[in-house]
């Protein structure tokens, strides 16, 4: 098993506190939560999204360890842009890499956290934001 000292690295110590740099915003059209059925941790997500449904704007509140607070940092650093289908897709090959079945998604920064995937209790932890985030979005 990996020790914390590598889990709970600098970066991802300052990916945590970063998570400050998108604040929830209950003005925005679109709310969803996530809570991980591991750990307890929860996530709040404010969204605004184009005509075409893709992120334009968002924020977030996590009360999370430091490892769910960086992979929302990290999810909220890249997630502009995206759909809810390839939201869906990165949440997919993500719990995939956690399970040890798949290579680590193409999602920028995912490598911060890539110690984490051997710690099975942060995994729902780590998905909170993708989580959260398909539940805000519409489904059509």
């Amino acid at each position: 098993m990996a020790s914390a000292a590598k889990l709970y690295t600098p970066e991802v110590l300052g990916l945590a506190t970063g998570l400050a740099a998108w604040p929830l915003d209950p003005a925005m059209p679109l709310q969803g939560t996530a809570r991980s059925q591991s750990c307890g941790s929860t996530l709040a997500i404010s969204l605004t999204v184009d005509g075409a449904g893709a992120i334009c704007a968002l924020g977030l509140r996590a009360q999370a360890c430091a490892v769910g607070q960086a992979s929302a940092a990290i999810f909220a650093r890249a997630a502009t842009g995206r759909t809810r289908a390839d939201l869906a897709r990165s949440a997919e090959a993500i719990a995939g890499w956690l399970a040890g079945g798949a290579p680590m998604p193409d999602w920028p920064g995912l490598a911060a956290i890539a110690p984490a995937a051997a710690y099975p209790a942060r995994h729902g932890a780590i998905l909170l934001a993708w989580k959260a985030a398909l539940a805000a979005l519409p489904t059509a």
